[in-house]
């Protein structure tokens, strides 16, 4: 009889260190998770112009992604290049800034040249941009790496033509903060060149564009000066944080303006 009580107290010991043991995984296992840096993010930036016959497939694409994906970190900015414009057609929202930011990446990524409709994921990948599927596996891969950088842009104010927004960003080595200005839709009829006669719809159209100096500050306000006619409810910014060196960008966040906030919440 005793050696049978040694034997079960032997086994109920035994028991309680594969408990404590397991429950000390699973402790922190829940701790390991809760200190797990920011969740993923996508940038998506679609190089496109209303002179290019093949771009209006990718401007459908990113329309589509964009309904898609409210609830998660994707940032959608399409920029309009002009050197198409020469061709027929000047596309009103294109500009010189947005073809010398798409030849900076063809130096980043080590393009030859440039192309439309062209799409950069978080600055480290590139293809077509009406490529479906590439899209679709380069969010999902993206959304599941931490974000290397924190970033917050908050307490927007409007005052006539011009905003300040102000932002607080965590890792700045080597980096700049660029804050977009996107004006959420808008539809064209194109009355020449490659798309003569056809009405194009556009998504997260970038209309300004500033580059931020981090310059080891890690918050600070900047102005954004607004176009005629703004309407908060039609605009928002786009923050993300890159890397000067080789372009991959670390972070990013969008803001709303503050009376599409209020409508948002009386919704």
């Amino acid at each position: 009889m005793k050696s049978i009580r040694i034997f079960i107290t032997v086994a109920c010991l035994g028991l309680a260190a594969v408990v404590t043991q397991a429950f000390t995984f699973i402790k922190s296992e829940k701790l390991t998770r809760a200190v797990t840096p920011g969740k993923g993010f996508a940038v998506i930036e679609l190089f496109t112009s209303e002179g290019c016959s093949s771009c209006p497939s990718a401007d459908a694409l990113v329309a589509r992604v964009e309904k898609e994906v409210t609830d998660k970190p994707v940032y959608i900015l399409a920029y309009h290049v002009d050197y198409w414009n020469r061709l027929g057609w000047k596309d009103v929202f294109s500009s010189a800034e947005y073809s010398a930011r798409q030849n900076q990446y063809a130096d980043w990524l080590n393009l030859s040249s440039v192309y439309t409709p062209q799409i950069v994921v978080n600055g480290r990948k590139e293809f077509v941009g009406s490529d479906e599927s590439t899209l679709r596996n380069a969010i999902k891969s993206d959304l599941e790496i931490a974000s290397k950088s924190e970033l917050a842009l908050n307490d927007i104010k409007v005052n006539g033509d011009n905003a300040t927004v102000h932002y607080t960003t965590g890792a700045v080595n080597n980096s700049v903060l660029i804050v977009a200005l996107v004006q959420k839709n808008a539809t064209t009829k194109v009355q020449r060149g490659e798309n003569g006669g056809r009405t194009l719809s556009h998504v997260q159209i970038v209309t300004r564009l500033k580059s931020i100096a981090l310059n080891n500050s890690k918050d600070g306000t900047e102005n954004i000066s607004l176009p005629q006619g703004f309407d908060p409810l039609k605009w928002e910014l786009i923050g993300f944080v890159q890397n000067k060196a080789n372009g991959q960008i670390t972070g990013a966040t969008k803001a709303q303006f503050p009376s599409a906030m209020s409508a948002q919440v009386s919704n």
